[in-house]
């Protein structure tokens, strides 16, 4: 549903506070201006994974597995590093947030009390729907055949370019989109329309056929790019979007593409390349180009840290740990040079597809255990997804079996456990010592579920998270809300029903080619009042003039009637008007209660904005607070080992010297000479025995052989 940047019918009036959406009624020719593109839904589609970069507080995942219904049973805690799909649903419970990536520049923010779905997710399509609460939406990089939206019961908000965008839900049902910069259009129920920088939209209704437009003040708008900023980079942002006109005047001081390293050597569509450069470095790799290796211990491998997990469509999936743990764990390939393990990403030209892992599987049937490592450059990788009977189809119908793998000879490379630990959570103390001789022979498997060993595992030992329980009544309420898109999905593989069974509907094509219209029953009470009010004015005037010139001439019988007649429709013409003032009175009344109504609203907002900004802030001082009384306590320990060592040094100094032993010499004029003979002689103290005297050789000295 992307649409090019004309702001066609779109007029703001900087002296109100609230103004409406005019749009003259267009034909479908003029609509045909709106549209970049009629995207297509597809046949079937395979859809990537987006990374779970950041949980606060209590936020769980209900997943759609293989066709079911969602049920409480279904709901996990969300955790980092976490793939999150097609199907998949999000929710943050009150003072709870979580951060996705869909890409390494496209990014939501899920605020508290707040529900989001992914409905489409390929290399140019990106459909989620928001059914509670709010998000913020930072789109970095957009191309102009590409589409992001968010479908709401209202209809869809299309994101044109890159910007920061907030969309969201009033205390009484109403939709706003707020655009702090960028560029957006919403296809909705009544028509469609545009919104521009700085500009808040509000659907009201049932049918959004009332839609109004306001400018975001910009103290309010700070607040919102301060707090985004703030809870996204904890550790470099400064505080300088505080001031609205200083974010408009840099929106992309803060794009990680601009900041960090690691972007020069992953391709954009991989999410998880923001935590690279803080945790590793970069080195030119003979043979494979730039890799990138973690600052990690001695004898650290690769898939050593983390769960094994069972994901539709995918199969057997690695969550890590580790908080860098993404990227390098579902694209690219490792290899092991001088001792360390190096990532090596694939060309930053290209789109990957996503990998649940990138291991071979080494099952061992004797000694009921699991191995895995993993893959190195150049090694093959069929992706795949699965079916509702976890039965494996591959993007391009092949899938080869090797016979060896360059890392299984790489030491600490091969990591095994039990088959009764292999669904639990992995780490040094479940890594289990093992015979390499009991995987001579043991053909890697790349498939899981080709082995028997391996899919029994895989369906029965799979890690089991911890479970999560929602607020009462809200799964109904999420499960019966109707959302509208602005194209229909792509059906994902085996689900033919999913739009329906998810409840996303497209916007028909008859209201999408009209625009947003503004409600004609408003906007002359708000506008022309003060025109009528001036026209009664002057009529009353008229009259009182009437009434005096006829006070000053004599009344005759002959017109006496006439002037009855004429004070009955005066009076009555007066009533009309006073009623009809009366109406206008009232009408001018509620539309101020409404405005005032959403002002509060969006005071309350701010409000809530800043607490959370405070309470962030304090969170922060107290990970600060921390982080020195863990330096001062690391300090205090260096200042006792030092004072240990200097009490160490000095009693070695203060221990007593040995004594040098003397050295023994000859009497004056009794040295010997030097001994010219054979070494039978014997002499001095050493050769082939034991002398008596100071000499040797020539001497009068006994030895002994």
């Amino acid at each position: 549903m992307n649409v090019n940047a004309r702001h066609n019918g779109i007029r703001v009036w900087p002296h109100l506070t609230l103004i409406f959406l005019a749009f003259a009624a267009l034909g479908a020719g003029a609509a045909a201006l709106w549209m970049r593109h009629e995207p297509k839904a597809e046949a079937f589609s395979v859809p990537r994974a987006a990374r779970v970069e950041r949980v606060d507080g209590q936020v769980g995942l209900g997943r759609d597995l293989n066709g079911g219904t969602r049920d409480e049973e279904q709901w996990a805690e969300l955790t980092p590093n976490t793939p999150v799909t097609v199907g998949d649903r999000l929710y943050a419970r009150d003072d709870s947030r979580a951060s996705l990536a869909f890409t390494g520049r496209n990014f939501a923010t899920i605020d508290p009390d707040s529900a989001l779905d992914v409905v489409a997710l390929s290399d140019r399509r990106t459909q989620l729907a928001l059914r509670e609460g709010s998000a913020i939406f930072d789109i970095g990089a957009l191309a102009p055949d590409e589409m992001f939206e968010v479908a709401t019961p209202y209809g869809a908000v299309d994101f044109q370019q890159p910007g920061l965008y907030q969309v969201g839900y009033n205390d009484d049902g109403s939709a706003f989109v707020s655009v702090l910069s960028g560029l957006a259009q919403v296809v909705g129920l009544a028509g469609s329309g545009q919104i521009s920088k700085g500009e808040m939209l509000t659907l009201l209704g049932q049918t959004a056929a009332q839609v109004a437009l306001s400018r975001l003040s910009p103290g309010y708008a700070g607040g919102l790019v301060n707090d985004y900023y703030g809870y996204r980079y904890p550790n470099s942002y400064d505080g300088r979007y505080a001031d609205y006109n200083a974010y408009l005047n840099d929106p992309y001081y803060y794009d990680p593409s601009r900041r960090y390293a690691s972007y020069q050597y992953v391709p954009a569509t991989v999410p998880g390349a923001y935590d690279l450069d803080a945790y590793g470095d970069w080195q030119n790799l003979n043979g494979y180009g730039y890799a990138w290796s973690p600052r990690v211990d001695q004898g650290w491998a690769p898939y050593r840290d983390g769960y094994w997990m069972m994901d539709d469509p995918y199969g057997l999936t690695w969550v890590s740990n580790e908080p860098w743990g993404y990227a390098p764990y579902h694209y690219g390939r490792w290899v092991s040079a001088a001792d360390r393990w190096y990532w090596v990403p694939d060309s930053v030209n290209t789109q990957p597809a996503y990998a649940p892992a990138l291991v071979a599987f080494l099952p061992s049937t004797g000694a009921n255990e699991i191995g895995w490592v993993p893959l190195a450059p150049g090694e093959q990788y069929a992706p795949a997804y699965y079916d509702a009977n976890w039965q494996p189809h591959y993007y391009d119908g092949s899938y080869g079996v090797p016979d060896r793998v360059a890392n299984m000879s790489v030491p600490n490379g091969v990591t095994v456990v039990s088959v009764d630990d292999f669904g639990r959570p992995v780490d040094r103390r479940s890594i289990a010592r093992f015979d390499p001789r009991a995987f001579e022979g043991t053909r890697p498997v790349l498939e899981p579920f080709s082995n028997a060993l391996l899919r029994q595992a895989s369906l029965t030992h799979a890690a089991e998270r911890r479970g999560f329980v929602l607020p009462p009544g809200l799964a109904k309420k999420l499960d019966s809300t109707q959302v509208y898109a602005s194209a229909p999905p792509p059906t994902p593989k085996f689900r033919e029903d999913f739009a329906r069974r998810f409840r996303v509907e497209a916007v028909p094509d008859k209201v999408k080619r009209e625009k947003l219209k503004f409600d004609e029953r408003q906007q002359p009470a708000q506008v022309a009042a003060p025109a009528r009010a001036n026209r009664h004015e002057e009529k009353a005037e008229q009259r009182a003039a009437r009434g005096r010139d006829f006070g000053q001439r004599p009344p005759s019988p002959e017109n006496a009637q006439g002037e009855r007649v004429a004070a009955g429709r005066a009076e009555a013409a007066a009533r009309g008007e006073r009623e009809a003032q009366a109406r206008q009175q009232a009408q001018a009344a509620r539309e101020q209660q409404r405005v005032a109504a959403q002002q509060q609203r969006a005071a309350e907002q701010q409000q809530r904005f800043e607490m959370r900004r405070q309470a962030e802030g304090q969170r922060q001082a107290q990970r600060q607070a921390a982080q020195q009384a863990q330096q001062q306590r690391a300090q205090q320990q260096m200042e006792a080992m030092r004072a240990r060592q200097a009490q160490q040094q000095q009693r070695r100094a203060e221990r007593p010297q040995p004594q040098p032993r003397p050295v023994m010499q000859a009497p004056p004029g009794q040295a010997r000479k030097q001994q010219q003979g054979p070494p039978a002689g014997g002499g001095g103290d050493g050769g082939g025995g034991r002398g008596r005297g100071d000499g040797g050789g020539g001497g009068k000295g006994k030895g002994k052989h």
